[in-house]
Formats: C-alpha cells, sequence, structure tokens
C-alpha cells in the first residue's frame, strides 16, 4: 500500500514539475515577446509608416514590381497599381492607442515566433525518443527559414494585392472607403502571419513522415483533394479575382508537391 502511494506521489510531482517548466517557458516566451513590443512601441510611428502606411500607396515596392512586369509584357498598364482611393480613419477616442497596442503585441509574437518555437521544441523534446529529437532538431533552422519566407512572400505579394482590390473595390459610385486603422492594419497582419504558416507544410511533411504517420502513396492518392483546398485557401486569404489566386494558389502547390519530395526522402531514410 505504502509503495502504491509512493509511486502516486511521484507521479504527481513529475506532473507537476512538467506544469511548472511549462510555466516557465511560457514566461519567458511572454517576455521576449514583451521586449520586441517595447522596442516596436518605441518606434511605431516609423515602423508604422514603413510597413503598413507604405503599402496605401502607388509607390510601394510590390505596384513597383507588377508594373514593370506589366510592360516588359505589354499588357496595357493591367498590372500597374491604381490610385488607392481610401483613408484610414478612428471611430472613438482610445482607437489609436488600441491599434497601437494590437500592432506592439502582434508585432512581438511575429518577432519572437522562432524563439516561442524553440521553447516548445524544448517541453516536447523529453517525450521524443532519440529519433524524433534528432529528426525535429535538424529541420529546426529549416521551419525558421520557411517561415520567413512565408512572411516574406505574404507582405509582398498577397497583402499587397488585398490592399489594392479591396481599397478600390465599390458597391457604388457614392459609398465612399473609410477603413478604420485597425482593421487595415488587421488584414495585413493576419494575411502576412497565416502565409507564413502555410509555408511551413514540407516541414511537417517530412515530420509526419519520419514519424509514420504519412507516406507519399498517401500525400499523392489526395493531391487531386488537395488542389481543391488550396484553391478554396487561395480564395479565403486573396480578392476574389482570378489572378490574385493564381498568384498565391502556385506557391502552395509548389510546396505541396515538395512535401511529397520530402516525404520520399524521409521514407528512404526510414528505411535506411
Amino acid at each position: 500500500m505504502s509503495n502504491e502511494t509512493g509511486d502516486k506521489d511521484k507521479k504527481e510531482m513529475s506532473f507537476l514539475g512538467h506544469l511548472e517548466e511549462l510555466r516557465w517557458r511560457l514566461f519567458r516566451s511572454a517576455i521576449v515577446v514583451l521586449v520586441f513590443a517595447i522596442a516596436i512601441f518605441i518606434f511605431r510611428k516609423d515602423l508604422v509608416e514603413w510597413i503598413y502606411m507604405a503599402m496605401s500607396r502607388t509607390d510601394f515596392i510590390t505596384y513597383k514590381w507588377f508594373c514593370q512586369a506589366d510592360n516588359a509584357l505589354g499588357l496595357g498598364g493591367e498590372l500597374c497599381a491604381t490610385e488607392i482611393d481610401f483613408q484610414t480613419i478612428v471611430v472613438s477616442f482610445t482607437a489609436q492607442f488600441s491599434a497601437t497596442m494590437y500592432f506592439a503585441i502582434v508585432g512581438g509574437i511575429i518577432c519572437a515566433f522562432p524563439y516561442i518555437a524553440w521553447q516548445i521544441w524544448g517541453f516536447v523534446k523529453p517525450a521524443l525518443n532519440a529519433r524524433e529529437t534528432k529528426v525535429s532538431t535538424a529541420f529546426f533552422p529549416y521551419s525558421i527559414l520557411l517561415f520567413i519566407l512565408g512572411l516574406a512572400f505574404g507582405y509582398l505579394i498577397i497583402s499587397p494585392l488585398c490592399v489594392q482590390f479591396f481599397a478600390n473595390w465599390r458597391i457604388h459610385d457614392d459609398v465612399a472607403s473609410l477603413p478604420t486603422i485597425t482593421s487595415y492594419m488587421s488584414i495585413i497582419t493576419t494575411t502576412t502571419f497565416f502565409t507564413a504558416l502555410l509555408f511551413q507544410l514540407p516541414i511537417v511533411s517530412y515530420l509526419l513522415t519520419r514519424l509514420g504517420i504519412i507516406n507519399p502513396p498517401f500525400l499523392r492518392k489526395f493531391r487531386k483533394h488537395s488542389i481543391v483546398v488550396i484553391l478554396v485557401l487561395s480564395a479565403i486569404i486573396t480578392p476574389p479575382d482570378l489572378f490574385s489566386q493564381i498568384i498565391v494558389g502556385i506557391p502552395i502547390m509548389l510546396l505541396y508537391e515538395i512535401s511529397i519530395k520530402v516525404s520520399a526522402r524521409a521514407l528512404k531514410r526510414n528505411s535506411k
């Protein structure tokens, strides 16, 4: 009876120890987020100008790229950005401060994402065997690289398309577009962040294959289904026009095909 009680206490302490470790990892992650958020808050005016307000003007770098491509292809200005006709507003006394806090916190989370991911991996690591630990450690840098590439693609390609489309869409000529600053910043931030998460697809594919959950035949079998899902995702995160959906859909399809190749490589390693 005493042995059973001792084992029970040991398990309980072990569980509480895990909770304590999780608490400290979350605390350290929150501190890093807070540090980035404070830095963003201090330099908020310059950052808002460079990151958000620059996208509301036709001289934004992405609009220049598309216009140069238009001239090279001789499309007659179809891809060149037209005047972006909208003004951001606030509708409450505290709205500007709330928008600043939103920008600082979300920006802090994005900047601290590599550290947060590292803390999560560190918490899960003790539950992994030697093979799983080796695999996850080797691919962690690739995960961060893909996250950064996803951020760049979301910010430089998808977000400008969204801003350009929705800013110039009119249900009637007498209806002016006056979005709140929070909604304007939110569409750029969320679109960019979720695109970065989508770029984790090859990493997820590799890890799931090494763990024996999926395999290349499984991914090939559902390739047609994935195309439908990708088109739906493209329609959700981009303006409802064919050009934007193609620009977004093609890279995601390429990522899926890369995931199949990565899965095949992982399966080969498993067989060895």
